[in-house]
């Protein structure tokens, strides 16, 4: 029997943007999952050598959407919608926890053998890959170490597509300041009313003769919204172990982590979204006064109190208790 998501959790994530849960994918499927990963692997890495975990050769990258390669980054997003992946999405916990956000009945399933994310190339010339543009998972996405990244600073960015939710489940484990995802609690409440729409984001159409701007439209209120966010939230390093996830609202400020290389290890994570079945319908509507219109009823009803223990364990800055 699956474990529902507590009152106190659902609670969390409205004000927060956020969820935590441990363990919630068995070690035996992540195992699965990661051999499937190093099957495409650059030549470079071995898996049994952590010595080889590090920045890839320029002769390695790809841009092939499918198995994209960079300097610190492997993503591999064909086996999208491959068995293994589906039944995650669809038999696990995680789908219990999708129809007590979004109702019973109400969560878009992922087709088995489908289009991945990636098949159709990027959003646009240059762009990143679209991932509402799939019949299944985005993929596993590793990060690698990268020293040169040991005194950056974090940047936030929210994404364009829409979807409701998102979900980053960690396959091995991943220590602090290594590539883990990170998020900005609260953001989502900021960053939802400034935008016309309740779910995409407007985007400029590509022109050969007309190449100046394509892509997201970032509206003035949002851009300045995102400075004052970065100023006065602390972002929250969802590190963990194996198996642990981390979902996330499709507002929420996010970025993932940099890879500071004080550990030799790679994060590698299965990311995927929840959608609504009748996001279609939703998406075409103005932004709603009440953000959580279009979420399950116990979602909307959800006003537990906090407990400090619950918070601590969800890595809440001491600074955001109160908001």
């Amino acid at each position: 029997m699956v474990a529902s998501l507590t009152s106190e959790e659902l609670t969390f994530f409205k004000r927060f943007g956020y969820l935590i849960k441990p363990a919630a994918l068995a070690p035996e499927v992540c195992e699965q999952l990661l051999e499937r990963m190093w099957e495409s692997a650059p030549a470079s890495l071995s898996r049994q050598d952590p010595e080889t975990y590090g920045i890839l050769p320029e002769h390695e990258w790809s841009a092939d959407p499918l198995r994209t390669i960079s300097k610190d980054k492997w993503q591999y997003r064909a086996l999208g919608t491959e068995p293994l992946l589906i039944d995650i999405m669809t038999q696990s916990a995680l789908f219990v926890w999708a129809e007590q956000l979004l109702g019973q009945g109400k969560v878009r399933r992922p087709t088995l053998g489908g289009k991945p994310m990636g098949h159709s190339g990027p959003a646009w010339p240059g762009g990143p890959v679209d991932p509402q543009i799939t019949d299944g998972a985005r993929g596993i996405y590793a990060t690698l170490p990268n020293p040169e990244l040991a005194s950056a600073e974090d940047g936030l960015h929210t994404d364009g597509h829409p979807f409701h939710f998102g979900v980053v489940c960690l396959l091995e484990d991943c220590p602090p300041e290594a590539g883990a995802f990170k998020v900005w609690p609260g953001s989502h409440r900021r960053f939802q009313p400034l935008f016309p729409m309740p779910y995409d984001q407007a985007r400029v159409p590509f022109y050969e003769h007309l190449p100046s701007h394509k892509g997201l439209v970032h509206p003035d209120a949002y851009l300045a919204e995102v400075k004052r966010v970065e100023t006065d939230t602390p972002p929250v390093d969802a590190f963990g172990k194996q198996g642990d996830i981390i979902l996330w609202h499709h507002r929420l400020g996010h970025m993932a982590g940099h890879h500071k290389a004080q550990s030799r290890t790679i994060r590698q994570a299965l990311l995927f979204d929840y959608n609504h079945i009748d996001l279609d319908r939703q998406r075409c509507q103005p932004t709603p006064q009440d953000m959580w219109t279009d979420w399950s009823a116990e979602l909307r009803e959800a006003n537990t109190a906090l407990t400090p223990d619950f918070l601590i364990s969800q890595r809440l800055p001491q600074a955001l208790y109160e908001t």
